[in-house]
């Protein structure tokens, strides 16, 4: 069996080596001939004699700002921002490792949290983003109040279109993948992998309204031995309309199952399997890159837990 040091010594060469594919991918895509980063709509201009060269990859800064109320004795694990989760699980664990002397297990209390994620994300293609980032966090307890706001994590990771719909029968396939990492990377350090496969069924021929199917899946490891997070899957459906004036709504509904947590000394997270609902209103512009979003979360944990997120992208450069 390996020692927390072994697991953690081959966990940074895994993110030194993730990180080093990523950001030469990134480069090579964007230095790459104009068959990968030239503008998607060029291929559809009537005479178009191949002349233009090639445009630099879109990149922007997605900036997120998520606001977090969590019930009593539970973590909110939900759609994505691994981040949050994250700064909720390093909370719940310091208070853990503060409470080691404690006789008897004590219920995890209610928290509030503040979250900015900012991930430089570069659009190398119309279908292959790559983004890495650092997250900030601010969290409250009743008996501990607001904690300093900090950076408590740092994530890498990609999205990609596997396959296109193009008017066929089979649906458009997305795939995205996080790796997020807190910080610090101590004896309370977790590391999250997150998976996302999306089927999207466009009914019409402009995609401005479709279905879609999906499946995510939450991975956690804690750095000691202590304590324990189980894996969360989320399956779902729902679908998307975007307006003429490029405003766009997307729901998602689905069922999340969680495997629970057990702490040192803290009353365990019991599992659940409970619903989850998650809306999207998105500004677009004339070539889908989003201008400004918000998105609502409510998750059963099994009590109500519930998120808000605004993005407001700051874009370097936009094709």
């Amino acid at each position: 069996m390996r020692t927390s040091g072994q697991r953690r010594n081959a966990g940074g060469k895994t993110v030194h080596l993730i990180i080093t594919v990523l950001f030469c991918a990134a480069i090579d895509f964007g230095t790459s001939s104009a068959a990968f980063c030239k503008d998607p709509s060029s291929s559809d201009s009537d005479g178009d004699d191949g002349s233009k060269g090639p445009t630099t990859p879109t990149i922007y800064l997605d900036m997120r700002t998520t606001y977090a109320a969590v019930p009593a004795g539970s973590l909110p694990v939900g759609f994505g921002n691994s981040a949050l989760f994250t700064a909720l699980q390093a909370h719940a664990l310091s208070s853990d490792h503060a409470l080691a002397t404690a006789p008897n297990s004590i219920p995890l209390p209610s928290r509030q949290s503040i979250a900015v994620d900012l991930p430089l994300t570069v659009d190398v293609t119309d279908k292959v983003s790559l983004y890495a980032g650092v997250s900030g966090t601010t969290t409250y307890a009743s008996m501990q109040g607001w904690s300093p706001f900090d950076v408590t994590s740092w994530n890498v990771g990609f999205q990609a279109e596997v396959y296109s719909q193009k008017g066929g029968s089979i649906p458009t396939v997305t795939w995205q993948s996080t790796f997020t990492q807190s910080v610090p990377n101590g004896p309370t350090g977790t590391t999250t992998f997150n998976n996302i496969l999306e089927f999207s069924y466009a009914l019409n021929k402009d995609e401005t309204r479709g279905l879609l199917a999906g499946v995510e899946d939450t991975r956690v490891e804690v750095a000691e031995a202590f304590a324990r997070i189980h894996p969360n899957i989320i399956g779902y459906v729902g679908g998307y309309y975007q307006w003429p004036d490029n405003w766009k709504f997307t729901g998602r509904v689905g069922v999340q199952s969680f495997g629970g947590a057990q702490f040192l000394n803290l009353a365990p997270v019991p599992s659940f399997t409970q619903p989850i609902l998650r809306l999207d209103l998105d500004r677009m512009d004339d070539n889908d890159n989003r201008l400004f979003g918000v998105t609502a979360q409510i998750m059963w944990v099994p009590k109500p837990a519930f998120q808000l997120t605004l993005r407001t992208p700051l874009y370097f450069v936009r094709n």
